[in-house]
C-alpha cells in the first residue's frame, strides 16, 4: 500500500511540469491568434479609409457645385430684377402685348392643324372603304358608301358637341366669376330661421377630413381649397334644402367641417363661404 502511494505521488510530481508547459504554449498560441486578428482590424480599417477617401472628396465638390450654382441663380436674379427695373412701363406693355399676341398666334395654329387632322382622317376612311368594296357587286358598293356618310356625320356631330361643350363651360365660368353674393337678401335663401326651425337637418354629423391628422383651416373667398376637400363625397347635391342658392355649373356647394364653401371644381378656388353653417 505505501508503495502503490508513493508510486502516485512520484508520477503526479513528474507531470506538473508537462502541464506548466502545455499551459504556456496555449498562452503563446492565444497571444499570436489575438496579434494576426489585431492586424487583419488593421488592415481592414486602412481599406475601409481608402474607399471612403474619395466619397467624401466627391461630397465636397458637390456641396462646392451646389453653392456655386445657388449663387449664380442669386446673381441672375438680381441681374433680372435689375434689367427689368431699367425698361421702361411702355416696352413692358408692348412686350406683354406682343406675347399675348404669339399664344393666340399658337393656339390658332393648333386648332389649324386639328381642322387638317380632322379633314384627312376623313380622306383616308374615304379611301379605305372604297378600296374595300371594289370589284363587288353595286349594291354592296352602295352600302359602303351609305355607310361612310353615317361615320362622317356622326365624326362631325362628336365635333359639333365637343365645340358646344367647350362654349358652355366658357360660358360658365363667366358665370362663376360673376357670381353675386348678394343672395344673402333675398328672403328665399334666410338659412338663419330656417336652421332656428330645422335643426336636425344642419347636424349631418361628424366630419372626417380627406387627410390624416389635418385640423381645421378658416377659408375666405379667393383661397384655394385642396382637391380632396371638394370631392363628391362633400358635396351638398341639394342647396335648397338647407336654403341655399344654387351653384352655377362647374362649382358646387361642399361641406368642410362646420362650414359650407361654393368651390370651383376645376380649379379648387373659395367662391363664396358660410363659417359655422352646421351645428
Amino acid at each position: 500500500m505505501r508503495k502503490a502511494l508513493i508510486g502516485l505521488i512520484l508520477a503526479a510530481t513528474a507531470a506538473t511540469p508537462v502541464a506548466a508547459q502545455v499551459s504556456d504554449s496555449d498562452r503563446q498560441r492565444a497571444m499570436q491568434r489575438y496579434e494576426r486578428l489585431e492586424q487583419r482590424n488593421q488592415e481592414r480599417g486602412a481599406r475601409r479609409a481608402e474607399r471612403q477617401a474619395p466619397q467624401a472628396e466627391q461630397q465636397q465638390q458637390r456641396s462646392v457645385q451646389r453653392a456655386e450654382r445657388q449663387a449664380q441663380r442669386a446673381e441672375g436674379r438680381e441681374q433680372r430684377v435689375e434689367r427689368r427695373q431699367d425698361v421702361p412701363a411702355q416696352v413692358v406693355q408692348q412686350r406683354r402685348f406682343e406675347d399675348r399676341g404669339a399664344r393666340r398666334g399658337d393656339r390658332a395654329e393648333g386648332r389649324g392643324y386639328r381642322r387638317e387632322a380632322v379633314r384627312q382622317h376623313i380622306e383616308d376612311t374615304r379611301d379605305a372603304s372604297r378600296r374595300s368594296a371594289e370589284g363587288s357587286l353595286p349594291r354592296y358598293q352602295r352600302q359602303a358608301e351609305r355607310n361612310q356618310q353615317r361615320y362622317e356625320n356622326r365624326l362631325r356631330e362628336n365635333l359639333r358637341e365637343r365645340r358646344d361643350d367647350r362654349q358652355e363651360w366658357r360660358r360658365d365660368r363667366r358665370d362663376d366669376r360673376n357670381w353675386n353674393s348678394g343672395w344673402r337678401n333675398d328672403r328665399r335663401y334666410d338659412w338663419r330661421d330656417y336652421r332656428y326651425s330645422n335643426r336636425n337637418i344642419f347636424r349631418p354629423g361628424r366630419y372626417y377630413a380627406p387627410y390624416r391628422d389635418h385640423s381645421y383651416s378658416r377659408f375666405s373667398i379667393g383661397l384655394t381649397l385642396g382637391s380632396g376637400f371638394y370631392s363628391d363625397r362633400y358635396w351638398i347635391n341639394d342647396p335648397w334644402q338647407y336654403r341655399l342658392p344654387p351653384a352655377y355649373a362647374g362649382t358646387r356647394w361642399v361641406r368642410y367641417y362646420d362650414d359650407v364653401l361654393l368651390v370651383d371644381l376645376y380649379t379648387g378656388e373659395v367662391i363664396d363661404v358660410i363659417h359655422d353653417f352646421f351645428w
